[in-house]
């Protein structure tokens, strides 16, 4: 049995595919950065005197580490309704991907925060720095700087997660993709070009990332 590539399905609609990566990348960046800031708020609460909090927070990230994505996505599109919560298929994605990144990156900056030297926060409570100027002004960008790596990591993988928002119907590169496939059944063109634009798109990411890190290492 012969299969003859012919990509001119693709060429007609390559827009449509860059359309959908485009999205892709969007929900990544919404994802991370509502997830950065409940994985810092997770992972400060993680690191303070508070034992019901840290409790809280351990939960939270058991549970989630602990969930498929994909189950999470239906939870939030078709089970919230049902509890008289509604969101669109973009924000129901958004939200679920920015909920499970929260509690990767709570660890990532957990990790990040106990690695900082306590040398430099007895020098700089003996210079006299309140409690929120030692976060704000050494903890945190250390914390930064540190998790930088872990955090690019992240990034990429919640761009390749996106492709789960498929399964809803939001029109990234996986869907549209699917929608090539099904209207011209070719097969291996579909998935092959889909296969590359995520290939090309990650590595150019994660070299990006990398310039970054060079950019912002002590020297």
């Amino acid at each position: 049995m012969s299969y003859d590539l012919n990509f001119n399905v693709i060429w007609a609609n390559y827009d449509k595919l860059l359309a959908g990566l485009g999205l892709g990348l969007l929900l990544a960046v919404l994802s991370l950065a509502v997830g950065a800031v409940i994985g810092l708020a997770a992972a400060l609460a993680a690191t303070g005197q508070s034992r019901a909090l840290r409790r809280l927070v351990a939960g939270y990230v058991t549970v989630i580490r602990n969930t498929p994505l994909l189950i999470l996505v239906l939870f939030t599109f078709f089970a919230l309704p049902e509890l008289g919560v509604r969101f669109d298929r973009f924000e129901s994605f958004a939200i679920a991907l920015a909920i499970y990144a929260g509690a990767y990156l709570s660890e990532v900056f957990r990790a990040a925060l106990t690695g900082i030297p306590l040398g430099l926060i007895d020098a700089a409570r003996a210079l006299g720095l309140r409690p929120w100027q030692i976060t704000a002004k050494i903890r945190l960008p250390i914390m930064f700087r540190n998790a930088l790596p872990a955090l690019g990591s992240t990034f990429i993988s919640l761009f390749k997660d996106t492709s789960i928002a498929a399964a809803i119907a939001v029109p990234e590169l996986t869907y549209q993709a699917r929608r090539i496939n099904v209207d011209s059944f070719r097969v291996i063109e579909a998935w092959l070009s889909a296969s590359a634009l995520y290939l090309v798109t990650c590595l150019t990411l994660a070299a990006g990332l990398r310039l970054l890190e060079r950019r912002l290492t002590v020297r």
